[in-house]
């Protein structure tokens, strides 16, 4: 198991903290070489390429904006100029309204400033990413492409429409390109986490108590989830365990949406 992506060039996004973090320390324990991206949190992203050299694994930080498209070129071209290749990106950047450090609001108090932050980063983001990264798998003959989407896709919440807009958009967008794709071997697909904690969004919304176990509740197991166990996911569909699964979007929460007469 150790072993399983030996050789192998894995990009991830969103990677300093949460779920991205440990999806990264999750590459490079099975072997990966680990390039590290986050948009502003330089000091975490630099900090998760420590733990990881500390290890005895190899990774590299570099910063940029996913939402901009010169950056994303930019992160792929010194991907492969320091690495030779990319084999797996694991897209999992992401923002989402709450209450901290975006306001939770509905519609009518929307601003297209907002929208555009989130849906900027969430969808056009991925579109950007997968737009360089599969330029670069044509000519290698493959890849895996694992996107973070949410349950958000598949639910209603009040003051949440840019976030759940803009992952049913990284559905329907990763089963489009994974059909594309399918005949050149490039396997997208979606992990959709349900409530996680140790990431700033479930945190944030979840300070209040109350809050929290109205969270929990709607989760048949009537718990958190742990980034590790997103990560645990991402690392299969990016496996060649998961050779023959392309276009699917995984739920990864806890029969949050498997079982609704839970809630």
């Amino acid at each position: 198991m150790k072993d399983r992506f030996e050789g192998k060039v894995a990009l991830v996004t969103g990677a300093g903290t949460g779920i991205g973090r440990s999806i990264a320390l999750g590459f490079a324990n099975e072997g990966a070489k680990v390039v590290v991206n986050t948009r502003k949190n330089v000091e975490a992203g630099e900090s998760v390429v420590k733990e990881i050299k500390d290890a005895g694994g190899e990774a590299v930080f570099i910063k940029g904006d996913v939402s901009v498209e010169e950056d994303v070129q930019r992160l792929i071209e010194k991907t492969v100029e320091i690495y030779g290749r990319l084999d797996i990106a694991a897209n999992n950047a992401g923002v989402g309204p709450d209450g901290v450090r975006l306001p939770i609001v509905d519609i009518k108090d929307y601003t297209r400033e907002l929208f555009d932050t989130i849906v900027g980063i969430n969808l056009t983001g991925t579109l950007l990413l997968m737009k360089y990264e599969i330029r670069q798998m044509l000519t290698q003959g493959g890849g895996a492409i694992v996107n973070t989407g949410s349950v958000a896709a598949l639910a209603t919440q009040w003051g949440f429409a840019g976030y759940h807009s803009s992952k049913a958009g990284v559905n329907k967008l990763s089963q489009i390109a994974a059909a594309e794709y399918a005949m050149d071997n490039i396997r997208v697909n979606v992990v959709m986490p349900g409530p996680i904690g140790e990431t700033l969004l479930t945190d944030n919304i979840t300070k209040d108590p109350e809050v929290l176990a109205n969270f929990t509740r709607k989760v048949a197991m009537h718990r958190l989830g742990k980034p590790s166990e997103v990560a645990n996911a991402v690392l299969f569909l990016a496996s060649d365990d998961a050779s023959f699964i392309t276009g699917h979007a995984i739920p990864v929460d806890g029969g949050m949406t498997t079982f609704p007469n839970e809630l």
